[in-house]
């Protein structure tokens, strides 16, 4: 497959409002790629247009806000995207949220908006806009899972599900699309400085007192600059990569799931709690 040509093509990028997202696009628009950014939230959405309007102003931008966990939100998006143009070069699932707490914790109500928008959304777009991307010769499809795709530590049930399910749904694309000439990358980040901690909702069942160590401890593990991802991601699309591990936080879990199918449960389970323990404040439930 030849390598992803950026200049003169148009990108739909979902999550466009911060972190890897927002970083995303101001990649793509170096690159000269025109722009559909999608987010729900939409004061954060027009700073990211307006930034990259005033470093080139030759790029097309058109934002979109929605939410992707309302299924009709996530169709109309679509029906706007197909509306405007009928072919786009790029398509990239990257907006998610994360929920905290063990399966016995969380609502299913909790549990389905993650799926809604972690794997039904990408799902619903990237099969509205096939056509769109076959229509653009040597296109290309990013799905954004996640560290969490490739492991499964307790406390994060919807977020994992919903994470290994997109990756299972990209595996599949990366074999079937090939032969239409579209190209799929999965990219799991590991610990991307991003807003996902304080963003993250928790489950209803979860112990306040619990709540604010765990994030805290989430929020610690983000350490990898977001532009610097952008850019790993945005060079593998150019080389039609199948996949891209960011930052040892995500390779080195990946390569104990590989060689410790089972085993790596338990290491992933000791260091989560040391970390929980050494955080928590006294009189916390561990």
């Amino acid at each position: 497959m030849t390598p992803y040509h950026f200049p003169g093509r148009t990108a739909v990028l979902t999550g466009a409002a911060s972190g890897i997202g927002e970083q995303l696009a101001y990649g793509l628009a170096a690159r000269g790629s025109d722009l559909v950014l999608v987010d729900i939230d939409d004061a954060r959405l027009q700073d990211v247009a307006g930034r990259i309007g005033r470093v080139h102003p030759g790029r097309a931008v058109r934002t979109i806000v929605a939410d992707l966990a309302d299924r009709a939100a996530v169709e109309g998006v679509a029906t706007q995207v197909l509306a405007e143009h009928p072919a786009i070069g790029l398509l990239v699932n990257n907006a998610g949220m994360a929920l905290g707490g063990r399966f016995d914790q969380v609502t299913v109500e909790e549990f389905e908006r993650v799926m809604n928008v972690n794997f039904r959304a990408p799902m619903l777009l990237t099969h509205a806009l096939l056509p769109a991307l076959k229509a653009s010769p040597g296109s290309h499809l990013v799905n954004v899972s996640s560290l969490f795709g490739l492991i499964a530590p307790a406390g994060q049930s919807a977020y994992s599900a919903s994470k290994f399910a997109l990756r299972g749904l990209s595996q599949v694309l990366h074999s079937e699309l090939a032969d239409d000439g579209i190209g799929v990358t999965t990219v799991h980040p590991g610990g991307v400085r991003t807003r996902i901690a304080e963003s993250a909702i928790v489950g209803s069942g979860v112990p306040a007192a619990e709540v604010e160590p765990h994030r805290k401890v989430f929020a610690k593990l983000l350490t990898f600059p977001p532009e610097k991802a952008a850019r790993q991601i945005l060079d593998a699309v150019g080389k039609r990569k199948a996949r891209v591990l960011i930052a040892s936080s995500a390779k080195v879990p990946d390569l104990l799931a590989r060689l410790l199918p089972v085993g790596h449960e338990r290491i992933v389970r000791a260091a989560t709690s040391a970390r929980t323990s050494r955080r928590a404040p006294q009189g916390a439930a561990r």
